[in-house]
């Protein structure tokens, strides 16, 4: 760091000291991420007045974390005590939920009902902070259990001498005081003019980031096999970037879905050891997701692109950051994320670069319309110079039947299948549609006698994970759903779902059922196996609810494909003949169709200057940004990959 550097951080964190009251007794004051945090002897005395904390971190632009200087923390054992007396008893903390976090000052209590820990205007918390001089830090114990979340935040436990380290280390290269920029360029890694390996570079003079970088969902992906090959397009553009991996200042997510996020850990495992920044729920759901890659790929006889000890060091790299919090990533770009209604913890990326000198929007994947478990993306930002949005439905065809109707087709369809003693599978990703398809069969089989149906309904496969990682976040949930996980009437724990265990050769023997599985393209997983044992009976049914790649096996499906070669059990290709019925219902998707791009694109406050579009297939890439060129007379375009954008 160069003396000019160090007189720039010297004189951010000087301010923070000269702000804070004498009262308070300031001992240190350091930068931690992206944030200042502020030791001091009585940190009851700032809490007495809650805007003071405000005031200070309004005017040096950064978020405060205060904590209380070591020495003057109540012993452990004599806190815990305290804190249990404190906390009413129907908060739901559990003999080993509350833990003690010495090196931030911070004690963290699980609770399956925060909002008692936290108390009337966070009243609890100042009574706890007041008496103990630790800074609570609530966490939801979600409804069911989740082996995900309990190794995540283990995990972040037990490397907390690390997380120190590594946050005070990026929090200084943050804030070092850097020249203006004089321009500002994008380049695209991946996912423009097709679905799959997500990635885009944003690139000033003195910054490099990159949002998402995930993997190809098409079939026959075999891990590092797939790397050395040259033609494979399952991989962003990395090496053609003209950067190295230690370039990275940082790496922003959009959301938990492998096309957006699958080839993150790569970076790690190749010398990448800066920042990851998502929500919660997205960090915990990548977890999900990355350890069932592995090990599906070794399963099937491939080499992962990585192992365990690589996803492991990237949780321990994530930043999460709610809805609504500006956040610094590099000294001159601010991150801010905004609801997409995709999937749980989805977002739309906005970022401020410079002093006003342009500002980006990516709208990861939205949905801008109904559903069940999501509020519609939002259409309000601060500024948008420039919008990189999906086009997954683009195209001028891809307009889905309203909701209402896609529903009672699908359960009158459900309903008939069983009636004629056959089987439903549903193929499904599990995170999102898993949920969303949860709640409409719930709705109708559950509380409506007209549908009722004499059949088990089955979950196979990260379903019940994923559900889990739901009711530890309710918060991103529709506020009705809300409601329903905090008063313990969680739908994804209705009595009419049941966990597939044991063979599934005996659901598949026994008489009619309903089968969400998750394997969503039929590229693999438990809906690969139904599938399969189910093709050639056609009493059967197969109903796509989602999206299917071009080449996958469910597009092929859907396309009238009669018979397919599929690996039996000892590993021997043998012909499948498609008997079944074969069902697609538009009307669930995660994405947004035709006209909710539109409406998503006209309603944007303020509106967008230049517009690109990207996630979606070659041609309805091509049409929408050719109407919204022409519908809103502004400059719109379908980018390739490697293609570089400079706007300034």
């Amino acid at each position: 760091m160069t003396d000019e550097e160090k007189r720039e951080e010297k004189n951010s964190l000087e301010r923070v000291k000269e702000l804070m009251p004498k009262e308070a007794g300031v001992d240190k004051v350091e930068y931690e991420g992206p944030d200042i945090a502020v030791y001091v002897k009585d940190i009851a005395y700032l809490y007495k007045d809650g805007d003071i904390i405000k005031s200070i971190s309004a005017a040096v632009k950064k978020r405060l974390i205060v904590r209380s200087e070591k020495s003057h923390l109540m012993d452990p054992d004599d806190a815990a005590a305290k804190i249990r007396e404190i906390l009413p008893p129907d908060a739901g903390v559990a003999e080993e939920g509350i833990r003690f976090i010495p090196e931030f000052g911070e004690v963290y209590i699980e609770a399956l009902k925060p909002g008692l820990v936290i108390g009337k205007s966070g009243s609890t918390l100042m009574r706890i902070i007041s008496e103990t001089r630790w800074v609570p830090r609530v966490l939801r114990t979600p409804t069911m259990n989740s082996d995900v979340i309990k190794g995540v935040r283990q995990l972040l436990f037990k490397e907390v001498d690390f997380r120190k380290k590594f946050l005070t280390g990026i929090g200084k290269k943050i804030n070092q005081q850097v020249m203006k920029s004089e321009w500002v360029k994008a380049t695209a890694l991946g996912g423009f003019r097709e679905v799959g390996r997500s990635s885009l570079l944003i690139e000033t003079n003195h910054s490099k980031i990159i949002i998402d970088c995930g993997i190809s969902p098409e079939p026959g992906i075999k891990g590092v096999d797939a790397v050395s090959d040259n033609e494979n397009k399952a991989f962003p553009y990395l090496d053609s970037a003209n950067i190295t991996i230690n370039d990275i200042d940082a790496v922003i997510l959009t959301h938990a879905h492998m096309d957006h996020i699958g080839f993150v850990p790569y970076l790690f495992k190749f010398g990448y050891n800066g920042p990851v920044y998502c929500t919660p729920p997205t960090r915990d759901l990548t977890a999900l997701l990355l350890y069932d890659y592995a090990r599906l790929v070794q399963k099937s006889g491939g080499s992962p692109l990585y192992g365990e000890k690589d996803i492991k060091t990237m949780l321990m790299h994530m930043v999460t950051r709610d809805y609504g919090e500006v956040t610094n990533v590099t000294d001159e770009i601010k991150l801010t994320y905004h609801n997409a209604g995709h999937i749980l913890g989805s977002s739309s990326v906005h970022l401020h670069i410079g002093e006003g000198m342009y500002n980006i929007v990516d709208s990861g994947d939205i949905k801008y319309g109904f559903t069940r478990l999501f509020d519609p993306a939002d259409t309000k930002f601060p500024r948008i110079d420039s919008l990189f949005i999906e086009s997954t439905y683009g195209g001028p065809r891809d307009v889905t039947q309203d909701r209402k109707s896609a529903e009672i087709e699908m359960v009158e369809a459900i309903k008939r299948t069983i009636d004629n003693n056959g089987k439903v599978v549903i193929p499904v990703f599990a995170v999102g549609r898993s949920q969303e398809l949860m709640l409409v069969l719930e709705s109708y089989f559950a509380n409506n006698p007209k549908y009722k149906i004499d059949a088990p309904i089955y979950l196979d496969g990260m379903i019940l994970e994923a559900s889990a990682i739901h009711t530890a976040y309710p918060e991103y949930l529709k506020t009705s759903l809300q409601h329903r996980i905090l008063s313990n009437n969680s739908p994804f724990e209705s009595e009419i779902f049941e966990v597939a265990k044991g063979e599934r050769s005996e659901i598949i023997e026994k008489g009619p059922a309903v089968i969400l599985a998750s394997g969503g393209m039929l590229n693999g997983g438990a809906a690969l196996e139904y599938f399969k044992a189910l093709a050639e009976d056609p009493k059967n049914m197969i109903t796509f609810v989602g999206y299917n790649s071009v080449s996958s096996l469910g597009r092929r499906v859907q396309n009238g494909l009669k018979e397919v070669p599929l690996p039996g059990e000892n590993g021997k290709m043998s012909s499948v003949k498609i008997n079944l019925q074969v069902r697609t219902i538009d009307g669930f998707s995660g994405h947004s169709d035709r006209r909710e791009l539109m409406g998503f694109v006209e309603r944007l406050r303020p509106g967008a200057r230049k517009v690109f579009t990207m996630h979606g297939e070659e041609s309805k890439c091509e049409d929408l940004a050719r109407n919204i060129a022409n519908r809103l007379h502004i400059e719109a375009r379908a980018p390739m990959d490697l293609d570089s954008i400079r706007f300034k």
